[in-house]
């Protein structure tokens, strides 16, 4: 039964790194596509190659790292959160354990 119970956790697990991989992919991606095209047909349209795409990938840059440090900071928030329910979860068990060895 526990080592079902484990299987399951690992597998959340895998699919939790997966999922986060991917948000990550597309963050990155997206932008930098996106703002790409667009410096590279201003270039086209106004002669004035690299200065537009350079741009687009630099302002590309500056989105992704202002998204990433979102996310990165709601993981860190909701892994925190987890954490405390296991302490007090560990607290309530230990709190039992004193009371049957003290009955």
């Amino acid at each position: 039964m526990q080592k079902n119970m484990l299987d399951k956790s690992k597998n959340q697990g895998l699919w939790q790194a997966m999922s986060l991989a991917g948000q990550l992919g597309y963050t990155i991606t997206i932008p930098l596509v996106v703002l790409a095209l667009v410096g590279r047909f201003l270039d086209k349209k106004y002669n004035s190659s690299p200065w537009f795409l350079l741009g687009g990938i630099l302002l590309s840059l500056a989105i992704t790292s202002i998204w990433i440090t979102k996310k990165s900071m709601a993981i860190m928030d909701e892994m925190n959160e987890d954490l405390k329910k296991q302490n007090e979860n560990l607290a309530k068990l230990s709190e039992n354990n004193d009371k049957i060895i003290r009955n």
